[in-house]
């Protein structure tokens, strides 16, 4: 049985979640438990998603049918992570300013979604686990 494209997206997401975790820590100069989550560098989805369509590209190649498929959810997750999320993260932060008298109000996440620059990490992150998967998983 070949485990190859199920065990991908789950180490390509747990290898990048520590690097996550220590850049937004690195950066804020204390440990990120409270600030790792829906955005940060890199992008955890986009990097599950990119890895799965090069591992696909190097085991079925391009012109796969699997690998149209792939770079297709690859597209949509993104822009979700970019636009869509962001947006949401917008509206947080407007609840949270209008409602922040309100004792009630529980503080809503405002970080939402990811810029280009941790997309891009994503990508390039994705890559490397799909190549570091498939020459794992080619013996």
């Amino acid at each position: 049985m070949d485990l190859a494209y199920l065990l991908t997206p789950v180490i390509t997401w747990a290898a990048v979640g520590p690097i996550k975790f220590l850049i937004s820590s690195a950066r804020n100069r204390r440990w990120a438990f409270n600030l790792v989550g829906n955005g940060g560098f890199p992008s955890n989805h986009s990097s599950v998603v990119t890895a799965m369509a090069t591992l696909i590209a190097l085991r079925e190649g391009m012109g796969h049918p699997a690998f149209g498929v792939a770079v297709t959810l690859c597209f949509i997750v993104m822009i979700d992570a970019n636009s869509l999320r962001q947006h949401v993260g917008r509206q947080a932060r407007a609840i949270n300013r209008i409602a922040k008298d309100d004792g009630a109000h529980t503080w809503l996440r405002e970080r939402m979604g990811h810029t280009l620059v941790e997309i891009g990490g994503g990508i390039a992150t994705g890559i490397a686990m799909g190549h570091l998967m498939f020459a794992l998983f080619s013996r």
